[in-house]
């Protein structure tokens, strides 16, 4: 089963650091966002990517195609002009990513159309290139593959930024620092059948979730699968910092690998 990971926007809530750096492409811990995603479908045996580039596409193509000598040790024999004078110490293998521009300022379902030449199965996975979390992938698709709906996303609770204050008449009752909250968003993490690909067009203006989820929820072709455990996302600087320290303090909920 393919991955498609959405990486076109421009990241104009990080325009700190995406005016230099795609989103997708900002490193979490050393390693761009975007192969901390791959790398947790990777463990799972999804190694079939494919990416939808926009904004910046050129970084992309630059990164993935010096891969491996980037995320892996090597050993250079110095001074040796012919035969092989490079080893490579393979830490990601079998993985292959299709890399496809669908435009700079096209909408999410409009990109997704653009890669349906892509995609060989009847079923395929969606997310977003800025979410991680450590989602269970195998029973993400179970569940998709029980209920016979056309897209399943994944429920997420995402975390408070605010304290929450109880009052009575500007007497504070109670006060709790960040509360859990019930409400849950789409988190990314999609299972979908092709026939998705019936409700989209690649005109720039197609959108993923305003337009086509709406119509599908409404004819009942959606499910949520829902997920009680981490989930952050790279909005802003803050939450970017979030992740890095996260991740180099050991603490990355989603490093299953």
């Amino acid at each position: 089963m393919q991955v498609v990971v959405l990486c076109g926007g421009s990241g104009t809530r990080l325009k700190e650091m995406s005016e230099f750096v795609p989103k997708p492409l900002i490193p979490i811990g050393g390693t761009p966002m975007v192969v901390h995603i791959m790398r947790l479908y990777a463990y799972y045996g999804f190694k079939d990517f494919v990416l939808a580039l926009g904004y910046k596409q050129d970084a992309f193509k630059q990164y993935f195609a010096h891969y491996d000598l980037i995320n892996n040790d090597v050993t250079l024999n110095i001074g040796r002009y012919q035969g092989d004078n490079c080893q490579l110490h393979y830490v990601d293998q079998g993985w292959k990513v299709t890399l496809s521009d669908t435009g700079e300022l096209n909408a999410k379902g409009s990109r997704l159309k653009q890669v349906e030449k892509y995609i060989q199965g009847d079923t395929f996975m969606v997310t977003y290139g800025d979410g991680i979390g450590d989602i269970d992938i195998p029973s993400l698709v179970a569940f998709h593959r029980s209920h016979g709906k056309m897209v399943t996303i994944t429920g997420v609770h995402p975390s408070p930024k605010y304290g929450e204050i109880h009052h009575d008449k500007g007497r504070v009752i109670s006060f709790v620092e960040k509360p859990v909250n019930d409400c849950m968003i789409n988190g990314g993490f999609m299972v979908m059948n092709r026939k998705i690909f019936d409700y989209l067009i690649p005109d720039p203006q197609c959108d993923l979730e305003r337009g086509t989820f709406e119509l599908l929820a409404a004819k009942g072709e959606m499910m949520v699968y829902p997920h009680h455990g981490y989930w952050g996302a790279m909005d802003t600087l803050s939450e970017m910092h979030e992740l890095d320290q996260l991740w180099r303090t050991g603490q990355a909920k989603w490093k299953v690998w």
